[in-house]
């Protein structure tokens, strides 16, 4: 029997995952889809979380292979916690998080992983909603940015970045700029290479704040959500938003970051300031 459900991610937030199974120091989260599920281990030793995630598809075989995996995966992760985190170091980032104050997305590991690899030597990055910092840590651990400046307007959520930042020795490369970015937009003097937008389902694109605070040259990772015949909307939002903030863009590249629903997807559009 599976244990107790419940949620890990702020479900006040739309679109928010509910199915993370917790008992005492470990937990299962199950992304469900139309077509696959998405299995996703979180084991916690002290502040440590490993993250360890397989996809399945929806035959009766493979959900009960998914369960046996999860199980196996729990118990040698947990036997090995420590052989494990000596062996990968750069793939595993000790983050704390409170479950029922804070959003943390196990979905977006590989998104992470990704844009980290695309971050230049010396750039500077800017990472909007970045709740308890799992993005800035990524980003400042797996690339060679100069500087990865991480915004939450969340104060809980800010607390536990200061102590991510600090457990994974990131002090001198992870700056933490807490506030609403509308009004850090406005005040801070600082302009840069590249702007990272994992938004959670927000009316607002803010995309203003981020043109704002880019420059000639500024590459920006943003996300949005849409079904998936839509893509074309959010391209064309993303130009015209540019057009009225009279920036001038070029799309780079847009990619599917993960299906959260039948036939809903996050994008993400990749583009340059010119």
């Amino acid at each position: 029997m599976l244990p107790k459900t419940v949620p890990t991610e702020d479900s006040s937030r739309p679109g928010s995952a509910r199915g993370i199974k917790v008992i005492n120091d470990y937990g299962i989260g199950i992304d469900c889809h139309s077509r696959f599920i998405q299995v996703c281990v979180l084991v916690q030793a002290g502040p440590e979380v490993l993250q360890f995630q397989q996809t399945f598809s929806t035959s009766w075989e493979d959900l009960l292979s998914s369960a046996q995996w999860a199980r196996n995966t729990l118990l040698g992760a947990r036997k090995n916690f420590d052989k494990i985190l000596k062996r990968q170091p750069l793939a595993v980032n000790k983050l704390r998080f409170n479950i029922e104050s804070t959003y943390f997305s196990p979905r977006l590991s590989n998104e992470r992983k990704e844009l980290a690899s695309m971050i230049k030597k010396n750039e500077e990055v800017l990472v909007m909603f970045a709740g308890v910092a799992p993005f800035s840590i990524v980003l400042a651990k797996n690339s060679k940015a100069k500087k990865v400046y991480s915004n939450e307007i969340n104060r809980k959520a800010n607390k536990y970045a200061q102590q991510n930042v600090l457990l994974n020795k990131l002090d001198n490369k992870v700056v933490l700029i807490p506030g609403g970015i509308k009004r850090v937009s406005r005040t801070l003097n600082r302009k840069f290479d590249v702007i990272v937008m994992p938004r959670p389902q927000l009316r607002d694109s803010f995309l203003e704040e981020a043109f704002r605070l880019s420059k000639k040259g500024t590459r920006i990772y943003y996300y949005d959500f849409c079904l998936v015949e839509e893509r074309e909307k959010i391209i064309e939002k993303v130009e015209f938003e540019a057009q009225q903030y009279k920036k001038k863009i070029k799309i780079l590249s847009v990619k599917d970051a993960g299906e959260i629903a039948p036939y809903k997807v996050r994008l993400r559009v990749d583009f340059k300031v010119l």
